[in-house]
C-alpha cells in the first residue's frame, strides 16, 4: 500500500467521479445550478425545483449514478434544497410586509398532506412515468407564466375545508415535480383577490414546509433502494444537496429584492422559455 496522491483516482463519494480534480468540478456545477435559482426564487417566488430537477438529472446521469433512479435523486435533492432557498427568500419578503400569515396557517396543512402522500410513494413510479409526468406539468407551468395573465380576482379565499383540500391537490403535485407550489399556489391566491406582493412571499413561505415534509417523504421511499451513490440519504444527493444550497441562499435574496423594485414581466417569460428547454430535455431524454 502507498499513499494516494492527489492527481491519482480515488472514489468520489458523490458518485463515481474518478479524480479529485472531479470531484470538485461536479460541486461548483452544484454550486452554479443553486446561484441561478437562488435569484429566480427570490424574483418569482418559486422553490426552483422545476428549473433545476432537469440540470441536476443531467449531472447526475453524466456521473453515471444509479441509471434507473437518477430522476428520483434530482426531484428528491431538489425538493430537499427548496427549504433553504424558499427560506432565504422569505426573510427579505418578510422584511416588505410580503407574507400573509393567515393564509399560510390554513392552506399549509393540506399542502404538507400532499406532498408526503406523493413523495412517499415516488420509488414505486417508473422513472420514465416520473420524468414525462414532470415534463407536462412544467410544461403547464411555462405556459402560464408565459401567458403572464394575473387571474382576476374572481371571489373571496374559500373557507378553513375547501381550502386544505386545495391546499393538498397543490401539494401532490408539487410533490411529483420537486416544486415549492408557488407555481400553483400564486395564480390561486390572485384568484382569490391576494395583492401581487403578497402572494409570492406568501407563496414562499408555503413552500417551506412542504419542501420539508417532501424531503423526508423522499427519504423514507429511497431509504432501501440498492446502488445509490454513497454519500445518499435515501434519494437525497448530500454532496449535490450542499453545492445548491451554497449557490442559492447567497443569490436568493437578491432576487427577493428585484421582486420588490423591479416589473418582471421580460424575466418572466425568460424564465418561461428556459422551462420549455428544460422539460423538452427530460421529454427527449426518457421518452
Amino acid at each position: 500500500m502507498h499513499a494516494i496522491d492527489d492527481d491519482e483516482v480515488v472514489e468520489c463519494n458523490s458518485g463515481r467521479c474518478n479524480h479529485r480534480g472531479a470531484c470538485m468540478m461536479w460541486f461548483l456545477a452544484y454550486v452554479m445550478a443553486g446561484a441561478f435559482v437562488g435569484v429566480l426564487a427570490g424574483l418569482l417566488g418559486i422553490g426552483g425545483g422545476m428549473t433545476l430537477v432537469p440540470i441536476i438529472a443531467a449531472l447526475f446521469a453524466a456521473q453515471h449514478f444509479a441509471p434507473d433512479h437518477v430522476v428520483h435523486m434530482a426531484l428528491a435533492t431538489c425538493m430537499a434544497s427548496i427549504a433553504f432557498t424558499s427560506g432565504s427568500s422569505v426573510r427579505e419578503h418578510l422584511k416588505f410586509d410580503g407574507v400573509d400569515f393567515n393564509i399560510v396557517k390554513r392552506m399549509t396543512p393540506g399542502l404538507v398532506i400532499g406532498s408526503l402522500l406523493a413523495t412517499s410513494v415516488s420509488a414505486w413510479i417508473p422513472q420514465r412515468h416520473l420524468a414525462l409526468s414532470f415534463a407536462v406539468i412544467v410544461f403547464f407551468g411555462a405556459t402560464q407564466i408565459m401567458l403572464n395573465k394575473k387571474p382576476q380576482a374572481a371571489r373571496p379565499l374559500p373557507a378553513a375545508g375547501p381550502l386544505f383540500l386545495v391546499g393538498m391537490v397543490i401539494g401532490i403535485i408539487a410533490g411529483l415535480v420537486s416544486a415549492g407550489g408557488a407555481f400553483l399556489t400564486i395564480p390561486f391566491m390572485l384568484w382569490c383577490g391576494v395583492p401581487m406582493k403578497k402572494t409570492i412571499g406568501t407563496g414562499a413561505l408555503m413552500g417551506i414546509p412542504l419542501a420539508v415534509v417532501g424531503t423526508i417523504g423522499y427519504i423514507i421511499s429511497g431509504w432501501n433502494v440498492p446502488d445509490l451513490p454513497s454519500d445518499a440519504i435515501g434519494f437525497i444527493s448530500i454532496t449535490a444537496l450542499i453545492g445548491i444550497v451554497c449557490g442559492s441562499v447567497v443569490t436568493a435574496p437578491f432576487g427577493a429584492r428585484l421582486a420588490q423594485r423591479l416589473p418582471v414581466p421580460i424575466l418572466k417569460r425568460i424564465f418561461a422559455g428556459l422551462l420549455y428547454v428544460l422539460a423538452a430535455k427530460m421529454l427527449w431524454t426518457y421518452w
